[in-house]
């Protein structure tokens, strides 16, 4: 029996080749593996080693690949993956210019997945982006032309210049995977996986998003400018022709297909979550509905958005389990667009992120 792993699963469980093993159930620590039922979670964990590995190396290859291209914003490119392989979104802050785009392009390339971008506009309809029906004067019959949405990877840019009306044609195919015209209902390709950019810093013709569009999104990532050194990068890559899309595109090749990640969606619901992790998500929702600063709390789809994504982490990482640090490490992306702070911590100038600081510091870790 190798030692027991600290600080990453129930008193009650130990981990035997990377296995759960439950101590309780068989004291003598030798269970025949051969004798666990289909319906025993320990089996889920016993099929899942193997391809946890299988996901993290592809991980690996994607990082590795990516870094030849992308310059810095490591964690934002963990945020994509994690949220491509939970069945998520992302909606991404920050200014332009900061590779939003050539990330979104990358990693559609890699995956083998289609992709189509939507600029953003005042004046974008719905039909814009979901399709219309036109009337085919040969036929006499109406046809439907599809819109950008259908594709794998559909990369909204300055999605807060959309109107309500536009944004809302987005919650259908954002939490059904399909949309509904002129009352037909087409279901969407999969997987369906949107990207959303917004600059923070420009007021003049946006629109906040409305809050129902806002929970939608499993993550939302605040993007910063790069630090002297990797802006310095970027500078010498530039100058050596590193940085050239049409190269990548050429030269690199995919290293998965929709298929494979379709497949790693299913294996990842597999990872195991353990009792007293389940209630550490918990508590940090309790708290965000109790904390003196914020007059509306997270909703329980960000508690869904724990349980996939602290899923996806530990299988990126290798692991059949999910851990508590997996979990702390993704509030910020996940409740940072989930609540709404009260009027006197705004003119406190007090920030999502400080409460959720608070919330983490003061909420106790199994």
């Amino acid at each position: 029996m190798e030692e027991k792993k600290r600080g990453t699963v129930e008193n009650d469980l130990e981990y035997q080749n990377g296995v759960i093993m439950d101590v309780d159930a068989n004291p003598d620590n030798s269970r025949d593996v051969s004798r666990i039922s289909p319906a025993d979670n320990h089996t889920r964990a016993i099929i899942l080693q193997e391809e946890a590995d299988e996901i993290a190396r592809t991980h690996e290859v994607i990082r590795e690949v990516l870094g030849r291209l992308i310059i810095g914003n490591e964690q934002l490119i963990e945020h994509i993956l994690t949220a491509l392989l939970s069945g998520g979104h992302i909606l991404i802050e920050g200014a332009p210019g900061t590779a939003k785009t050539s990330i979104a392009k990358a990693i559609a390339h890699l995956t083998s997945c289609e992709f189509s971008r939507v600029q953003a506009a005042v004046d974008t309809q719905p039909t814009d982006i979901i399709g219309v029906n036109i009337f085919n004067q040969n036929t006499r019959q109406f046809e439907f032309k599809k819109g950008p949405v259908f594709t794998n990877i559909l990369m909204i840019d300055e999605i807060n210049r959309l109107s309500p009306k536009t944004q809302s044609a987005f919650i259908e195919a954002m939490s059904e995977q399909q949309i509904t015209v002129d009352g037909v209902t087409t279901s969407l390709a999969s997987p369906f996986f949107v990207i959303a950019t917004q600059n923070p810093y420009e007021f003049e013709g946006t629109f906040p998003l409305i809050e129902v569009q806002r929970d939608r999104f499993m993550f939302c990532h605040k993007s910063n400018y790069m630090d002297a050194e990797n802006e310095l990068l970027i500078i010498d890559r530039a100058d050596e022709g590193q940085l050239d899309w049409s190269r990548f595109q050429d030269v690199q090749k995919p290293v998965m297909s929709a298929s494979d990640i379709r497949y790693y969606r299913e294996r990842i619901h597999h990872v195991y979550l353990g009792e007293q992790v389940k209630q550490y998500i918990r508590d940090i929702i309790l708290a965000t509905r109790s904390h003196s600063d914020i007059h509306l709390g997270a909703s329980s789809r960000a508690s869904l958005a724990f349980v996939r994504g602290g899923k996806a982490v530990a299988a990126l990482n290798g692991r059949t389990f999910v851990i508590p640090d997996d979990i702390k490490g993704l509030a910020p992306v996940i409740l940072n667009h989930r609540f709404i702070l009260s009027r006197e911590a705004n003119i406190a100038n007090i920030t999502s992120m400080k409460v959720i600081r608070e919330i983490l510091d003061t909420t106790g870790v199994p």
